[in-house]
């Protein structure tokens, strides 16, 4: 794996908007299977609990730890990897890496394999996020970044609701097996394809280029905002991740809809609410963050805050069409923090910086969100069940909502310190 080619500034041309389009495009494309191949299994969750013969305990852990312990750690070695090598080649073998574990998920026979091919998606998907964060800084100038970003974001609702849907309609019409077959093959056929398309930025040469992992750790921590956005996303994201993985459940067990039924319920409240949150949060994060870096933080704090009561009130509804009218406007509200929160952690360190500094936060984000999130829902759905029975789901979800409004607040705080972190 060749490292990217060093040339100085004045040597480098600026990508035209044709070759950051295409880039864009590949890395969203990219980003979708990353999230397909990641949540097809909550819509998938109850044909392979009656066929494994899970708790739901047991499905929170194969939702959250199994994924998220290697996914989280091996981050940041693969993305020192990439700011020091080729964030290309990095993401290519990361997308072929987990494509096939997800593929191998087809065949387990039991929660152990399950467990350990769960472990074997996060370790390939460690590669793909952070060196794409650092791609699109390395195409896209300060004042367009939240934009590109949130446009790569657009990733998260596009490829949950492709696997909402998708594996909804295999499973019920096929098998669960073959939707994690057929969807990790199609990710192994598309990794050759993104490496003959997207190349790397040239870097000029920097005497700091190879910086130990230790600097990067050493000025975020230095960084009051780093600590609250970090733990803010990751408090929203334990929230998020719980519902994406549950609410396709919550659907069959509590509100009577079938597998098909659910994936179109879950597909088209992320197309909606999801997309148009993103998108949102992106271009708020450009044009307020351009008058006050504040706002970056401060827009995804008031998101969250006025999403949370909506949410709950939604899960605690008696019927699908209330709750999805419920659902819609809050699932927009908690996606707004993405373009904005990427964006200022981009300017927390310096450029060669990047990709180790997103990993960094992806390391709290995930951890806590991912790794918690859905196994927190399961353990308070098992505990609630001899009170609550088939409802118990329910009311573990409207706990867990709760978490959003910590991110609130932690976002709140992080807005008053980024001016002052902030790296131009």
């Amino acid at each position: 794996m060749a490292p990217a080619p060093a040339h100085s500034d004045a040597a480098i041309p600026a990508p035209t908007p044709r070759q950051r389009g295409i880039v864009l495009a590949m890395l969203l494309l990219v980003y979708t299977f990353n999230f397909l191949d990641r949540q097809i299994l909550s819509i998938l969750a109850q044909p392979v609990k009656a066929s494994l013969q899970l708790s739901d305990t047991q499905l929170g852990l194969l939702g959250g730890l199994a994924f998220a312990a290697l996914y989280s750690t091996l981050a940041i070695p693969l993305a020192l990897l990439a700011d020091r090598t080729s964030r290309s080649w990095v993401i290519t073998i990361s997308l072929g890496v987990w494509s096939a574990f997800t593929a191998l998920c087809g065949v387990a026979q039991n929660f152990t394999q399950m467990f350990l091919f769960r472990l074997g998606v996060g370790v390939g998907e460690a590669g793909g996020v952070a060196p794409s964060y650092a791609l699109i800084g390395d195409y896209y100038p300060a004042e367009k970044r939240a934009r590109a970003l949130s446009i790569y974001s657009l990733g998260i609702p596009l490829g949950a609701a492709a696997g909402a849907l998708l594996g909804g309609y295999i499973a019920q019409t096929v098998e669960w097996r073959t939707a994690f077959i057929m969807i990790g093959l199609a990710g192994i056929v598309i990794a050759p394809v993104f490496r003959l398309v997207v190349k790397d930025r040239p870097r000029p040469p920097s005497p700091q280029a190879q910086v130990p992992v230790s600097q990067v750790f050493g000025i975020l921590a230095a960084k009051p905002s780093f600590w609250l956005l970090a733990f803010g996303a990751a408090a929203g994201s334990m929230c998020g991740y719980g519902i994406a993985f549950w609410l396709p459940s919550l659907m069959m067990r509590s509100f009577g809809l079938d597998l098909i039924q659910t994936g179109q319920f879950f597909g088209a409240l992320l197309l909606t609410g999801g997309v148009a949150g993103v998108l949102l949060g992106g271009a708020l994060g450009d044009r307020l963050g351009a008058r006050d870096r504040k706002y970056y933080a401060l827009v995804p704090a008031l998101s969250y805050i006025l999403g949370t009561p909506l949410f709950i009130a939604g899960v605690l509804s008696s019927g699908w069409a209330v709750a999805f009218a419920l659902f819609v406007i809050p699932q927009a509200l908690v996606y707004v923090w993405l373009g904005p929160v990427l964006t200022a952690v981009q300017h927390l360190v310096p450029a060669h910086m990047r990709a180790t500094a997103s990993a960094s936060f992806l390391l709290i984000n995930n951890l806590i969100g991912l790794g918690l999130g859905s196994t927190v829902i399961g353990m308070i759905a098992d505990a609630l069940k001899p009170g609550y029975g088939a409802d118990a789901l329910r009311y573990a979800i409207a706990i867990g909502l709760c978490s959003y409004l910590v991110a609130g607040v932690l976002m709140l705080l992080a807005s008053r310190k980024l001016k002052a972190d902030w790296v131009a």
